[in-house]
């Protein structure tokens, strides 16, 4: 179980991905897309912090101080900007809330680890590298396996299918919403509520939606 944060009442949400356009709305952007989520709903601007990397929003949700990081150095990097944003507040790898995309997952299944290996995520990779730990909370974020003709950088850095696309925004609703549930509650008790859950959401065309 991942401890409360070394500075009471303040946890780091950090979205991966890759800054620019052309990857907004990408498999291996979905990080930034929770994030935004969030920001959304904790009213909360982003401001570009270059002495960390990374655009960087911070307020008040839920009764906590939320900082919200979306490292701008790419995936590869991205432990480059979460160590220095970590150091300088002085805060610990138990204060994260890192979320990912992850090809091993079906599309729209959430999964919700206090530790662990990178499963070959770079971003993750990175992140654990700078911070030497990995115990730190990730939310991943189920895109599916790449095709047979797809390399995985093609695949990860590629759009995301019609019908997926027609539910995303609610994939990512369910996402933030955990990341809520996860400031108001113990992070085990989170953990078994998402994890036991079948919370795929049907994808079939012209499907309804519950």
């Amino acid at each position: 179980m991942v401890e409360e944060s070394s500075l009471e009442g303040h946890y780091v949400l950090v979205g991966l991905g890759n800054p620019g356009h052309r990857y907004e709305r990408t498999r291996h952007n979905i990080g930034f897309l929770v994030a935004n989520a969030v920001a959304q709903r904790a009213e909360v601007t982003y401001k570009e912090e270059k002495r960390f990397h990374a655009l960087v929003a911070k307020g008040r949700f839920e009764g906590k101080t939320l900082h919200i990081l979306l490292p701008q150095t790419y995936m590869n990097e991205s432990g480059r900007s979460v160590g220095a944003y970590l150091s300088f507040y002085r805060l610990k790898p138990k204060d994260l809330i890192v979320i990912s995309d992850d090809v091993e997952l079906p599309f729209g299944e959430l999964r919700l680890r206090a530790k662990g290996g990178s499963g070959g995520h770079n971003g993750l990779k990175s992140i654990e590298a700078h911070l030497g730990s990995q115990e730190y909370l990730r939310l991943k974020m189920g895109v599916g396996k790449a095709l047979a003709a797809a390399t995985l950088a093609e695949y990860v850095l590629d759009l995301f299918k019609p019908e997926e696309a027609a539910v995303l925004d609610e994939f990512i609703g369910r996402a933030a919403e955990v990341v809520k549930s996860l400031l108001c509650e113990s992070s085990a008790v989170v953990m078994n509520r998402v994890n036991v859950k079948n919370m795929s959401p049907n994808i079939r065309l012209g499907a309804k939606h519950e």
